[in-house]
């Protein structure tokens, strides 16, 4: 498993979110009350970035349908979705946000 830089810490303020691109998997990373977390930014019920959807303290709305999920889990919380978001581990080794995707490298 290979760790790869995702962000700096500073580009993800408490209670936002932000989509970058790791080793070719589309992730949300979001921060709720300090705490980051990843998961995947494609929604499970149709495709839409979730980062472009609406996040209100662990939960994030897809933009397409109002499905929502929670971010810390990946679980998804409402309707239409019923399919759980892959959730990837993340550190963070000083100002930078690593994340594993779980790929061989």
């Amino acid at each position: 498993m290979t760790w790869m830089k995702a962000a700096n810490r500073g580009d993800i303020s408490p209670g936002a979110c932000l989509g970058v691109s790791v080793g070719g998997h589309e992730l949300a990373l979001f921060n709720v009350d300090g705490c980051i977390y990843a998961t995947s930014n494609i929604c499970t019920h149709q495709f839409a970035y979730l980062t472009d959807g609406y996040m209100e303290g662990e939960y994030i709305e897809c933009p397409l349908h109002q499905g929502r999920f929670n971010v810390t889990t990946g679980a998804a919380a409402g309707s239409p979705v019923d399919k759980s978001l892959r959730v990837f581990p993340i550190r963070v080794e000083g100002e930078s946000v690593m994340v594993n995707t779980g790929d061989v490298g």
